[in-house]
């Protein structure tokens, strides 16, 4: 049906990565919708709030909805109508009244291992003439090009804010110190370039790309804002799978609402949607949200869905993998759950 002309507004969070991505859903409306208007308006979140806590704590310590919940006030109270997420940020389970309206084509759902460059702070050195180490004192190691996990030294420190990565990264590596890290991306690489007591850091490699970084093919990561001398090297779903939802955008909207349920319309990606709906099901069944050491990842594979997840909760490691028609998304995710809660 005819949507009727307005000014359609966009929420999202105030980081440079949320509105890199509401920028993405802004330029896909309008080049759908030509004779609409609209426009990004942004929210402040609890989560953003909270930049100083630690998102690693037990979940019943934190509020659920970190960074969504003021989001979907705004939609709920019609001061929006279109609230852009990572699909990995939004609980599976949502306020009455509102809805996934669509997801988002799927970017990489791969993680970036970053670490400094060996060559770079040889020549850093060499440059200013630094005094060599002395017992006691700090010093900034670093890595050749296309180091892998098990390259690192014994013992080295790799940060990350996601109990999954830190099981996965335990999992691969038992004698690695895995500490936490907080701050927007460009904060994270900055103590990377700057803190000797880190040697490297995780991210997730779609939000890298949404900033406009990217790994070049010697393995130097660059980008506007990226400090000199960092490297990385991306992570194979087979040595670290991703969080839920992880690479996709999720679009959440009001019930019943016809003006916008048209647009969504447009905007899903269909492959994408039964993948990530998937793994929210496992997510659900599991009772976990995105700060639960599991994961899980989903593909296409023919007319069939191939999903792969893994648990630490509990300490133990299980691993499960099936495969369903495309049309059983919800049921695939569900026995998988059940699989490994029977472990």
């Amino acid at each position: 049906m005819p949507i009727p002309l307005k000014t359609v507004v966009i929420a999202t969070r105030g980081s440079a990565l949320a509105l890199a991505q509401a920028h993405q859903v802004f330029d896909q409306c309008r080049a759908a919708f030509p004779g609409l208007k609209f426009e990004i308006k942004t929210i402040k979140t609890t989560g953003d709030r909270l930049q100083k806590a630690s998102l690693a704590k037990p979940v019943e310590s934190l509020p659920k909805g970190l960074f969504t919940r003021e989001l979907e006030v705004s939609l709920l109270e019609y001061q929006s109508d279109l609230a852009v997420h990572s699909l990995k940020d939004l609980p599976t389970e949502l306020p009455a009244g509102l809805k996934l309206g669509a997801v988002s084509k799927r970017a990489d759902v791969r993680e970036t291992l970053i670490y400094r460059d060996a060559d770079f702070l040889a020549a850093e050195k060499e440059k200013t003439a630094s005094p060599d180490w002395i017992p006691g004192q700090s010093a900034r190691r670093g890595l050749r090009a296309g180091s892998s996990l098990r390259d690192f030294p014994r013992g080295a420190t790799v940060a990350t804010s996601s109990p999954r990565r830190k099981a996965q990264l335990l999992a691969q590596r038992p004698d690695l110190n895995v500490v936490e890290i907080r701050g927007n991306v460009v904060t994270r690489l900055l103590k990377l370039a700057e803190q000797p007591e880190i040697d490297a850091v995780v991210l997730a490699a779609a939000g890298l790309e949404r900033l406009n970084f990217s790994v070049t093919p010697e393995g130097r990561l660059q980008g506007e804002a990226v400090p000199d001398g960092l490297l990385a090297t991306i992570l194979d779903t087979e040595i670290m799978l991703p969080c839920v939802g992880q690479g996709a955008l999720g679009i959440e909207i009001r019930e019943n609402d016809g003006r916008i349920d048209a647009i969504c319309e447009r905007l899903n990606h269909f492959n994408t949607c039964q993948c990530v709906t998937a793994e929210r099901a496992f997510l659900k069944a599991m009772g976990g949200g995105c700060q639960s050491p599991i994961a899980a990842h989903a593909e296409i594979a023919g007319n069939r869905i191939w999903m792969r997840a893994v648990s630490f909760r509990d300490g133990a490691f299980r691993r499960v993998e099936a495969k369903r028609d495309l049309k059983e998304a919800v049921a695939l995710g569900e026995h998988l759950a059940e699989e490994l809660k029977e472990k």
